[in-house]
């Protein structure tokens, strides 16, 4: 089993940091600068299977210099699987709680995935392309991340905290699309975080949608809703994926104005005012 844990992980990761790693390079290709690749709504379905075919065929692009990473998240990811059932039986156990944390989780979950379409909005409003850019790229990673991971839920089949005692069995038929490997909250708001941080590259901004981002992943554990292991798991996939988006598929640097640099928040605040 412990054989078969590894090879779970390894699917779940290996594809999304390869392509992470590999995206400095491929706005250079041939392909790349044309106008099918920009970052508008009516490019999205074809930027999101190019985006799918370029991170499920990555793993080959991995060479000596660069696999060290991907075999060390493979590996954190791994021991705390070992972990899982002993924290989530032992701990987190008080509904009231648990309850709150969900609530908690949709709520910031909510924030990242509606922030993209605001600062969209906005940015159609007052003609502002960087903030259009951004709310594309945000829904576009968000797009990626939920496919990918729906693959590893399907493949991986792993019972919820709580069923049969946190035991956290893999491969279970009866689980179906409600695998808790890994974690779809997780993913979708790391994958707009790192796209929204990237774009606006502040170091407020970073602190905001990183600290959002990293509360939904906390309160997917207290909320009894994931193991440790499948919110380490969907946290990465997600900002890995953000990243590789926004690589490649960024034209816009500059917008009007200072927006990059002052943040999302305060280009929202200059929109409406």
């Amino acid at each position: 089993m412990s054989s078969c844990l590894m090879a779970a992980v390894a699917l779940a990761i290996l594809p999304c940091l390869a392509a992470q790693q590999s995206a400095s390079g491929l706005p250079d290709a041939p392909d790349a600068n044309s106008a099918s690749h920009e970052p508008t709504i009516r490019n999205l379905p074809m930027n999101f299977l190019r985006d799918q075919a370029a991170i499920w065929t990555s793993p080959i692009h991995l060479r000596g210099h660069n696999v060290f990473g991907p075999l060390l998240l493979v590996g954190a990811t791994t021991v705390l699987v070992t972990t899982d059932h002993q924290v989530m039986s032992e701990h987190l156990l008080d509904p009231d709680v648990n309850k709150h944390a969900n609530t908690a989780s949709s709520g910031l979950t909510g924030v990242l995935v509606g922030g993209p379409g605001l600062i969209y909005a906005l940015g159609r409003a007052r003609h502002d392309p960087f903030a259009e850019q951004t709310g594309v790229l945000a829904g576009e990673a968000m797009l990626d991340s939920l496919a990918v991971n729906e693959a590893f839920k399907i493949i991986s089949r792993r019972e919820r905290p709580n069923v049969d005692g946190a035991k956290g069995k893999w491969f279970q038929p009866g689980v179906g699309f409600d695998s808790s490997f890994a974690s779809n909250h997780c993913v979708v708001a790391w994958s707009s975080a790192a796209v929204i941080a990237s774009e606006y590259d502040s170091v407020l901004t970073r602190i905001t949608v990183y600290t959002l981002a990293s509360g939904v992943s906390l309160t997917r554990v207290v909320g009894r809703d994931h193991f440790p292991s499948d919110v380490l798991a969907g946290s990465a996939v997600g900002w890995m994926i953000g990243r590789y988006v926004d690589r490649r598929h960024r034209r816009i640097e500059l917008a009007s104005g200072k927006h990059p640099h002052d943040g999302p928040l305060l280009a929202i605040l200059s929109h409406v005012r």
